[in-house]
């Protein structure tokens, strides 16, 4: 993400937020390969902030990322969050994000938590009570 976007652009979790009580953080790997990770960060106790999903290159394409968003979106379902949002880049490296984003049902939104308007951000948001276990 540092590689396609400025530093006041990068939103993505440092090792100290990972840490936080707030967050949760799962890994995704084959043996000693880490293939993938994702986190969510409870903003209150309705509402979750999907963070730092990211897929090994060498792994994409194989549905990795549709599996750790599935998993915290059950997750955030057996919390009881009526509401997942989620912040993530504008440039074309991201395309595929905000595709299976809006392939769940999550939807553009404005800034929520502490974020800003910011034309390298993209934010999404998804109302959990009406949106299906999995795309169709």
């Amino acid at each position: 993400m540092h590689a396609e976007s400025p530093p006041e652009s990068v939103h993505a979790l440092d090792v100290s937020g990972l840490s936080a009580s707030n967050v949760t953080f799962w890994v995704l790997a084959a043996g000693d390969d880490l293939l993938g990770c994702v986190a969510l960060k409870e903003l209150d106790s309705d509402h979750g902030e999907l963070k730092s999903m990211r897929t090994d290159a060498t792994a994409r394409g194989l549905g990795l990322g549709a599996r750790l968003l599935e998993h915290v979106l059950d997750e955030a379902r057996r919390r009881g969050y009526s509401r997942l949002s989620l912040e993530t880049g504008t440039q074309d490296f991201f395309v595929p994000a905000r595709r299976l984003y809006a392939k769940y049902g999550f939807a553009e939104c404005g800034p929520f938590a502490d974020y800003r308007l910011d034309p390298l951000s993209a934010f999404m948001t998804l109302e959990l009570a009406a949106a299906p276990s999995a795309p169709r």
